[in-house]
């Protein structure tokens, strides 16, 4: 099957940063936020474990009311007030976090080429949080939302990568059968699974090998089984690939 869709990762694939060294200065930013309504020594921990929960989401409801059950302890009476401190501090603080980043060579040569194409583009990064949030990291690449006609964020979806069905999602919402797909990221785990669900997978390989351990130092969380991928290369190879790939 002809390939119509181009899935991108945006952190470490269309945007490339330290990670763990943005997360440690988002923290530093969000946690006094919300010191009036939780304890600091409480949020660190509400939040991982919220984030982390977010595995468990079976689909039923959106990612936002299931981080919002966990983080909340299913106390429904502080919910709304927890929900619009995020959101203020998505509109006010989020993007005084500081931030080295740059964009992988080719970028915008890549998308021009794959929206002359006829491609449909989705920003497939990882719905862990608000809309406004991913927009504005999409920003740092000087990223248009309006070239692509999906962005996966807490609100529009229900299950998070690693999980198969987070690209079904996808597939779903463009109307694209998984085959008509190929899914493009730095992740050997959270990205290459987008094979499992039939799409065919590009593994980019600017950002290298991100180490977390900052951010799991203490807690049991192990990395996920690595998956193959079916090509392997810089950003800017992928319209080698894509050329063959929509003509076959």
């Amino acid at each position: 099957m002809k390939i119509k869709a181009v899935l991108l990762d945006l952190d470490n694939t269309m945007i490339l940063f330290d990670e763990t060294a943005f997360y440690l200065r988002y923290m530093e930013r969000i946690i006094p936020f919300f010191a009036d309504l939780i304890p600091e020594d409480q949020f660190r921990d509400r939040l991982l474990r919220g984030i982390r929960g977010l595995l468990r989401n079976n689909g039923e409801v959106s990612n936002r009311d299931f981080f919002l059950d966990t983080f909340c302890d299913g106390d429904g009476a502080v919910r709304q007030a927890v929900w619009e401190r995020f959101m203020r501090f998505y509109e006010e603080e989020y993007e005084k976090v500081p931030v080295e980043a740059a964009t992988p060579a080719g970028l915008d040569r890549v998308l021009d080429q794959l929206e002359g194409w006829g491609m449909e583009l989705v920003v497939a990064t990882n719905p862990l949080f608000p809309q406004i949030a991913q927009e504005k990291r999409m920003q740092w690449a000087g990223l248009d939302r309006r070239r692509f006609r999906w962005i996966t964020h807490l609100d529009n979806s229900t299950y998070v990568k690693p999980r198969v069905e987070y690209y079904h999602q996808i597939s779903d919402a463009i109307g694209r059968p998984p085959q008509a797909c190929i899914m493009v990221g730095n992740d050997a785990v959270n990205d290459m699974v987008a094979g499992s669900a039939g799409m065919t997978t590009y593994l980019t390989n600017e950002a290298g090998v991100a180490d977390y351990s900052a951010v799991t130092r203490g807690r049991n969380i192990r990395p996920g089984q690595p998956y193959g991928a079916d090509f392997t290369g810089p950003l800017a190879d992928l319209l080698a690939v894509v050329e063959r790939l929509r003509s076959s």
